[in-house]
C-alpha cells in the first residue's frame, strides 16, 4: 500500500510540474476561445485562417485533455486506495492502473519537448545523396517514401515541392514540404545522416554495400511570408531557371518553369518546381531561403546543423544519427538514443513516431527540461 501511495504522490508532483511548464490553465482558455471562433458565422469563409484555427485548437487540446484525463485517474486511484487496505485484488488492481498512467504521462511529458519557439511550425524537410553512389540515390528516394507514409499515417499534409533525379537510379536530392501540428516540433527528430546497409540491387557481385543520406529539417518563418527581393542584397544570390522534372511525352514541361536560388556567402542552395509559373516557384523559393539562413543565425541549432551546412561534403562515417541494417538481419538503431528496432520494413514503410517519440524523451533527459534548452 505504501509503494502505491509513493507512486501516485509522485505522479502529483510530476502533474504539477507539468501544468506549470506548459501553462495548461492559459491552453485551456485558449480553447474555449477558439472553439467560440469555429462556432462563429463565416468561420469557414476565409479556409487558411480557419485551418490555421483548427491546427491550434489541435494543438492545444493535444496537451490538455491529456493531463486532465491524468488528474482525474490519479485523483480517483487515491479514493480507491483508502477502500482497498484490506483487499488484495483491489490492490492488484490499482497497481496496474498506477503503471498504465505512468506509461500514459511517459507519452504526454513528451509535450515538454515541443515548446520551442519553432516547434509548432511548418517545415521544409530536404533530402541529399551522400556517400554510396546508386546505392545512395536509390537510398534517398527511399526515404522520399518513408516521410511520405510517415505523413499520411500521422495527419500531415506531405507535398513534394523538388527533386532531382539521379542518372540511373533514385534522386539526388528531394524537398518536402510538410504542414501540420508541431511540424517542425516532430521532425527535428530525423536531421542528420542516415545509413543504410544492404545487398545492394546494383551489384552485380551482390556484395553487401553501405550508403548514406542527409536530412535536413527546416522551420517555415511567419516572417519569410512578407520578404520581397527589394528587402535583400541581391548581389549574395545566384537564380538559375530549368525545366522541371517530368513523367516524360505530353507531360514533360516545356519551359524553364523551375527555380534554384544560391545564397553565395554560405552555399545555402534551394529550389523549387512544384508551380507551373516560374514565379509562383521564385517566391517559394525565397521563403525557404530565409527560413535557412535564419536557421544559420539560430545559436541553439548550430549543432545539428553543422554536419549539414559546413561540412556538407561528408555525409558519410562519422556523421550518421541513424543505422538501417538490412542484411544479414534486420535492425534499424538510433545512435542518440539507442533505441532499436527488428522490422525495418515497417520503419521503411512510415512507422517512426516511435522513433521520434524517443528522441524527444532523450532531448528532456539530456537538457533536464526543454528539448529547445
Amino acid at each position: 500500500m505504501s509503494e502505491l501511495g509513493d507512486a501516485l504522490d509522485a505522479m502529483d508532483k510530476q502533474l504539477e510540474e507539468f501544468a506549470r511548464n506548459v501553462d495548461v490553465d492559459t491552453k485551456g482558455r485558449r480553447i474555449v476561445e477558439l472553439e467560440g471562433q469555429m462556432s462563429a458565422p463565416g468561420f469557414w469563409d476565409r479556409q487558411t485562417e480557419a485551418q490555421a484555427t483548427i491546427a491550434e485548437l489541435k494543438a492545444a487540446k493535444g496537451v490538455v485533455e491529456p493531463y486532465r484525463e491524468l488528474r482525474e485517474s490519479v485523483d480517483a486511484c487515491r479514493e480507491l486506495l483508502e477502500l482497498a487496505a484490506d483487499d488484495p485484488d483491489s490492490q492488484a488492481e490499482l497497481a496496474t492502473e498506477v503503471e498504465r498512467m505512468q506509461a500514459d504521462y511517459a507519452k504526454v511529458e513528451i509535450t515538454l519537448a515541443l515548446s520551442g519557439p519553432y516547434d509548432a511550425s511548418d517545415i521544409y524537410l530536404s533530402i541529399q545523396a551522400g556517400a554510396g553512389g546508386t546505392d545512395a540515390c536509390d537510398w534517398a528516394e527511399m526515404m522520399v517514401r518513408m516521410y511520405s507514409n510517415y505523413c499520411q499515417r500521422a495527419g500531415y499534409q506531405c507535398e513534394l515541392m523538388d527533386h532531382q533525379p539521379a542518372t540511373e537510379a533514385g534522386i539526388k536530392s528531394a524537398t518536402l514540404y510538410i504542414r501540420g501540428a508541431n511540424a517542425y516540433g516532430y521532425f527535428k527528430s530525423e536531421m542528420g545522416t542516415h545509413r543504410l546497409v544492404r545487398m545492394s540491387p546494383f551489384n552485380s557481385s551482390g556484395t553487401r554495400e553501405t550508403s548514406f543520406a542527409a536530412v535536413e529539417v527546416t522551420p517555415e518563418l511567419p516572417e519569410a511570408e512578407s520578404v520581397n527581393e527589394d528587402d535583400l542584397d541581391m548581389a549574395e544570390f545566384r537564380i538559375d531557371t530549368y525545366r522541371a522534372s517530368g513523367a516524360g511525352g505530353q507531360h514533360v514541361n516545356k519551359t524553364d518553369s523551375a527555380v534554384r536560388v544560391t545564397h553565395i556567402p554560405t552555399n545555402v542552395v534551394v529550389s523549387c518546381q512544384t508551380e507551373r509559373s516560374q514565379i509562383q516557384n521564385r517566391g517559394r523559393c525565397w521563403k525557404m531561403m530565409v527560413a535557412k539562413l535564419q536557421q544559420l543565425k539560430e545559436a541553439e541549432r548550430l549543432d545539428e546543423l553543422k554536419d549539414l551546412a559546413g561540412d556538407r561534403g561528408t555525409i558519410g562515417w562519422g556523421h550518421q544519427i541513424r543505422s538501417y541494417v538490412l542484411q544479414p538481419t534486420q535492425l534499424i538503431t538510433d545512435l542518440r538514443t539507442r533505441f532499436k528496432e527488428g522490422n525495418a520494413n515497417k520503419v521503411l514503410d512510415g512507422d517512426l513516431q516511435d522513433f521520434i517519440d524517443s528522441y524527444l524523451q532523450w532531448r528532456l533527459k539530456q537538457g533536464g527540461g526543454h528539448a529547445n534548452d
